[in-house]
């Protein structure tokens, strides 16, 4: 069994939703405290044992390649005053041992689509795609575990979470049998169905391990609405001939494609952070006592 060790970002989305802010600077590196989506996404994917990032990127998204490049006028001004945590801290955006490679997509045609355009990196190999909007607070990163069931099972598998009926149509709903814990064997996916015919209220959620078949589905799947080709669908193709698990990760997810979700993620990570934790949980204290006021 081959491991799994590149993961997919597909980024090359506009990010509508948060216009001006992403007018000229891409939504994935939107900061949460002090880092932005992206780099959350990444160290997901390094601590879960991944060595090679693949960012589909578009048009505006330059800060990412930036980002995880090296900075030499800045390294140089850090060392140079002796900031030397400062300077571990921009060395350390992409450990020496993570390799970075860059896909243009030249049109907004999908998350499969996206995925397609990796194909000559993929390779026959299983690999990650992790959607930098989805923030997961987890003990053990949420990629993490999903490679433990992938070798554990050997299949496909897909994260997925609870969600309230009236929101299903939100996003892809799965439907399947328990097989283990957390876990369910798929028997269909369906993208974002009314609430009344939805199979279930499982909905997945932005993190995939995938067989590399799944590449030979995608090249196959008709495109839909807006001419965009669904990466549910693919994987609906692909459970005619093998496998696919849905897993009920252990975390907190935070939806960071909607203002209020980005919001929370701000205040969670901001609690949580060592400089800013206990002044911040004061705030909000003092915050709350207003109110109540």
């Amino acid at each position: 069994m081959k491991r799994v060790t590149k993961a997919v970002f597909p980024v090359a989305g506009m990010g509508t939703r948060f216009l001006p802010a992403t007018k000229a600077s891409p939504k994935e590196m939107l900061p949460v405290v002090d880092k932005p989506l992206i780099q959350y996404a990444v160290e997901e994917a390094v601590a879960a044992g991944m060595t090679h990032m693949v960012f589909i990127t578009g048009r505006n998204k330059r800060a990412i390649e930036d980002h995880f490049d090296k900075a030499y006028e800045l390294e140089t001004e850090l060392k140079g005053r002796n900031r030397h945590k400062l300077l571990e801290v921009v060395q350390d955006v992409v450990p020496k041992h993570v390799n970075c490679t860059y896909v243009r997509q030249s049109e907004a045609l999908g998350l499969g689509h996206a995925i397609l355009c990796a194909k000559a990196v993929l390779g026959e190999e299983p690999f990650a795609v992790i959607l930098a909007d989805d923030l997961i607070d987890a003990a053990s990163p949420v990629l993490q575990q999903m490679v433990e069931v992938y070798e554990r099972r050997h299949r496909s598998v897909v994260a997925v979470q609870s969600v309230a009926r009236e929101e299903t149509g939100f996003y892809g709903i799965i439907q399947g049998e328990p097989d283990g814990e957390r876990l369910v064997r798929m028997t269909g996916i369906v993208e974002k169905p009314r609430p009344d015919v939805a199979p279930s209220t499982l909905a997945v959620v932005g993190r995939y391990i995938l067989a590399p078949r799944i590449i030979a589905h995608l090249e196959q799947v008709q495109a839909g609405a807006g001419g965009e080709i669904q990466l549910t669908d693919a994987i609906a193709s692909l459970l005619r001939e093998e496998t696919v698990l849905g897993y009920s990760f252990e975390g907190t997810r935070f939806d960071c494609g909607s203002k209020l979700g980005y919001l929370e993620a701000n205040v969670m990570f901001g609690l949580k952070h060592p400089e800013t934790g206990a002044d911040f949980a004061h705030f909000l204290a003092q915050l709350a006592g207003h109110d109540r006021a």
